[in-house]
Parts: C-alpha cells; sequence; structure tokens
C-alpha cells in the first residue's frame, strides 16, 4: 500500500529574516516617542492655561461682568476671580468650576499630569493679575477703563523647555510660542 505522507510547511529563513527587520524598524520608531511623555505633559500645562485664560474672556463677555486672573507663582497656581469691585479679593470673589459645589476655580500646575511645570516671569502691567472688562478686553486693574499693555506668563516644562504665552493689549489675543532658555 501506498501511503502519502504530509508535509507541513514551516518559515523560512527570508520570512523570519523579514519579520524581526519589520519589528526593529516599529520599534525604532516607537521608543522616541515614549521618551517624549515630559514634554506632553507640559504641553498639558500650556494647554490649561490658554483654556483657562480664554474662558475668563468668553466668561467676562457672556456675563458683561469683569473677570480676572491671579497667578501665584510662590504657589504655582491661578485663581480665576469674578471682578466686583475696585480691588481684588481670591477667597471672597474666587469663581466657582464644574467640579462641584463649593469647589474654587484655582488650578496648580503641581499636579502630576503637568509634569513639573512650573511659572516663571509673569508680568500683566508690572504685576501678576490679569483682569477682562466686560467685553472680554484686557484693562489695567480691576473696575478701571484704562487699557492694559498686555503682558505674558512663561511656563517651564519639568524638562527644561519654556513657552511664553502672550497676551496682546487691546484685543486679549493669546499667543504661545516656545522660547529659548535665556528668554
Amino acid at each position: 500500500m501506498y501511503s502519502r505522507m504530509t508535509r507541513t510547511r514551516g518559515y523560512t529563513l527570508v520570512e523570519v529574516l523579514v519579520t524581526i527587520t519589520i519589528l526593529g524598524i516599529m520599534g525604532v520608531m516607537v521608543i522616541p516617542s515614549l521618551s517624549q511623555t515630559g514634554i506632553l505633559k507640559t504641553h498639558a500645562a500650556v494647554r490649561t492655561v490658554i483654556s483657562d485664560l480664554t474662558y475668563a474672556q468668553s466668561d467676562a463677555l457672556a456675563y458683561q461682568e469683569g473677570r480676572a486672573i491671579l497667578f501665584d507663582v510662590d504657589t504655582n497656581s491661578y485663581t480665576l476671580i469674578g471682578v466686583t469691585g475696585s480691588t481684588i479679593d481670591p477667597a471672597t470673589d474666587a469663581l466657582f468650576n464644574s467640579r462641584g459645589p463649593n469647589q474654587r476655580y484655582v488650578v496648580s500646575l503641581d499636579d502630576p499630569r503637568y509634569g513639573g511645570s512650573h511659572f516663571e516671569n509673569i508680568d500683566f502691567n508690572n504685576g501678576s493679575l490679569l483682569v477682562f472688562d466686560e467685553m472680554g478686553g484686557p484693562v489695567a486693574a480691576p473696575s478701571s477703563t484704562d487699557l492694559s499693555t498686555g503682558g505674558t506668563v512663561d511656563i517651564v516644562g519639568g524638562d527644561g523647555t519654556r513657552y511664553r504665552l502672550t497676551i496682546s493689549a487691546f484685543t486679549g489675543r493669546i499667543r504661545v510660542g516656545q522660547v529659548d532658555a535665556g528668554g
């Protein structure tokens, strides 16, 4: 009787080498992007500040009331504040956020999501207070009609990258750019 042998096919050396080469190329592409998580956390900090500046400006326009952002380099945080008079008191005038009742709108860059980012060189009319009038334009002080000269906020990431947020005088336009460590 004649018996038939079934032959199982394996991988050839060429197929194995091609597979290993493709996996190696994919590994070379993925590993550098995994090492850039620090820059992504810095970007998250910058985007958060920009979105809150934009929110304060839009909120001032929507409610036809002044809004302010008070930066605090010492605590590495900022507070969104409703402008109710000629003075600012973060303890009583802070806006509330959507995270729950009695949650003041205070944001800290010490949060691990921001990877060690911190504020440097905050300058709005020689101070750390940015005020938007009821039309969303920056003004020199609470309850003032004098236009602001604009200003800047530098955010430095845990990896040393530095970003400058520039708020334009009169329009309040917010621009961001990466700057050298020297400024």
